[in-house]
């Protein structure tokens, strides 16, 4: 029943003194099958289990009614059932644990349901596997994986072995410990929400002149006036002689302006052959014409990563009037994407607008008194710090559960 062998995790609540030890899974749960023929659930109640969101309402989670499929042939799924999803994902490439802590509900056949028994707190192993290099060590022994799904039996499942405390009382003080940090990171991912929603809708604002400011004795700025992208804009076309400059970049759409290789996680370019790029300093602005969800037209983004070298693909441009991050801020609205796609020719790439320079440089540009741009870009900065700030806090706290889950656990 219980193998003599024992074991500590490196960080534990002091006063449990007791050492760890394995189990076999099947000592916890039971795997049950019940289908939905006596139609106790109906479409509304069919569920799936998401990396990011556990047991989730699958018509939220897909915004899809499922009118079209059989759910008296789907499973039953109790509140603080175990769920092991058969769906390959990045960072679980060999299935997923879960425990279903959302509501009774239906799930469909790709999944294996296990009630738990009263010897094991169910969101203890759902803390257990939520460490994803510890759930894969141990899956990969069980399943075999095809192209998109996973083969696996639910009797080898639960022959596979883990260790952990035999107190309920401590197995219940991790998971509340757990728990505590799963609230403070989603407080900080609604805050950073919030504040994005907020940045957003004021940047509309600004930027369709609904909401103006004042001069230092309180008075009207001047009417905006309209340029074009070349009055404020000049195109570079310096080349990389000699190949001397080896720093090569990249324009991301989310990201912004990075090192090719931190993107792309290896090195693209020929990096003896660098001579066609373009040269990109500090504070210069690059459009890069593929479009995706995130750039519809393409993003034009401000260089603050350092000196490098670009693709020709790319369009670099040197600012000659105007606050730098005035218009950083008015490239990330949508104001000017009415205009590229009215002189865009798509061609055969459908995923790349294909623009000439001239239409480019006429891209019309707003150009308030420089004074009230600099108001704007200091308005504007000042809510990105916040979001920054609150973006960091949570990356921190999401990187200290990460390191708890791998010393809090054998």
């Amino acid at each position: 029943m219980m193998r003599n062998i024992s074991t500590k995790p490196v960080l534990r609540f002091p006063e449990f003194k007791e050492e760890w030890k394995e189990f076999k899974l099947s000592q916890f749960l039971t795997r049950y099958s019940e289908t939905n023929k006596d139609e106790e659930f109906n479409l509304d109640d069919i569920l799936s289990l998401s990396s990011h969101h556990g047991i989730v309402s699958r018509k939220e989670l897909l915004e899809d009614t499922y009118s079209k499929v059989n759910h008296l042939n789907y499973k039953k799924t109790r509140f603080n059932d175990f769920v092991y999803g058969k769906s390959i994902s990045a960072n679980y490439p060999f299935g997923l644990f879960k425990v279903n802590d959302f509501k009774d509900g239906l799930l469909s056949t790709l999944y294996f349901t296990f009630k738990v028994k009263n010897t094991v707190y169910p969101k203890f192993l759902d803390c257990y596997f939520s460490h994803f290099t510890r759930a894969n060590n141990f899956l990969r022994k069980f399943v075999l994986v095809g192209d998109r799904y996973i083969t696996a039996d639910s009797d080898y499942l639960l022959s596979g072995k883990i260790f952990l405390p035999t107190p309920i009382e401590e197995q219940k003080k991790i998971t509340d410990f757990l728990i505590q940090i799963d609230s403070r990171i989603a407080q900080l991912k609604e805050k950073k929400e919030n504040l994005e929603l907020y940045k957003k809708g004021i940047t509309q604002k600004i930027f369709s002149q609904k909401l103006r400011f004042k001069d230092e004795n309180g008075k009207d700025f001047p009417e905006w006036e309209a340029k074009k992208l070349k009055d404020v804009f000049s195109k570079k076309s310096a080349k990389n002689k000699g190949s001397l400059i080896k720093n090569v970049l990249t324009n991301s759409a989310t990201r912004g302006i990075i090192s090719q290789g931190d993107y792309f996680d290896k090195d693209i370019a020929n990096q003896n052959n660098l001579e066609g790029y373009y040269i990109v300093d500090v504070d210069d602005f690059v459009y890069n014409p593929r479009i995706s969800v995130s750039a519809p037209v393409g993003p034009l983004k401000r260089n603050h990563f350092g000196k490098g070298v670009m693709s020709p693909l790319y369009t670099v441009l040197k600012p000659k009037k105007g606050n730098l991050s005035f218009y950083e801020h008015y490239f990330q609205t949508s104001f000017w994407h009415k205009y590229m796609r009215g002189i865009a020719n798509y061609g055969v790439r459908h995923d790349r607008m294909n623009i000439t320079n001239d239409d480019f440089e006429k891209l019309p540009l707003p150009f308030p008194h420089i004074k009230e741009q600099e108001k704007i870009a200091s308005f504007l900065n000042e809510i990105s710090k916040q979001i920054a700030l609150v973006n960091e806090q949570l990356e921190e706290t999401r990187n200290f559960k990460k390191a708890l889950l791998s010393k809090m656990f054998c």
